[in-house]
């Protein structure tokens, strides 16, 4: 088995759906919610209060920003799935086109990367999760069984001049480092 993709095991009597293409010339494989979930809209809570103070040149609070920064993070979907792949390829995780056009979410990194050492962590047994911000005025609920976003398996080269890595992955999200 070279690439492809499997439901982790926490999963695995929930009816899930591998991720799949659309269409036969489609890149990308759509990723579904694994779970009913609402995605808050950054609008809320404190944000506004402290957008409204730093435009007017007003102190905000440590509390008012701390606030503040709890809705500006992203949203972290499960999907139920996980992807094993080639040592030298890794999984693109990319927004669908009809995200933020019919219901403002992004990425907010732009993209994800699932490295292929992901796969069967420890921590989390590679679950994919895909990343997102809801950008609109009004919360979004999201579906079990909802494309999320599309991942389309990638090659990568490594630089000639290399040091030689021997670090093994352990967990999940920011494992590799800091």
């Amino acid at each position: 088995m070279t690439r492809g993709f499997e439901i982790v095991s926490k999963y695995a009597d929930q009816g899930l759906n591998l991720p799949y293409r659309a269409t036969k010339q489609a890149a990308g494989y759509d990723f579904e919610a694994a779970t009913d979930f609402t995605l808050p809209s950054i609008w809320k809570l404190n944000f506004i209060k402290v957008l409204w103070q730093l435009r007017h040149g007003e102190t905000a609070t440590d509390a008012d920003l701390d606030t503040a920064a709890k809705v500006l993070k992203p949203y972290l979907v499960p999907t139920g799935i996980k992807a094993y792949m080639n040592a030298d390829e890794y999984l693109m995780i990319a927004n669908r086109s009809s995200n933020p056009l019919k219901r403002n979410l992004v990425l907010p990194n732009g993209v994800g990367v699932i490295d292929a050492d992901y796969y069967d962590n420890p921590k989390n047994e590679g679950e994919i999760f895909i990343q997102l911000l809801n950008f609109g005025i009004r919360d979004v609920h999201i579906k079990k069984g909802e494309r999320l976003g599309q991942g389309l398996f990638m090659p990568f080269l490594a630089a000639d001049n290399e040091a030689e890595v021997t670090t093994t992955r352990t967990g999940g999200f920011g494992s590799s480092g800091k």
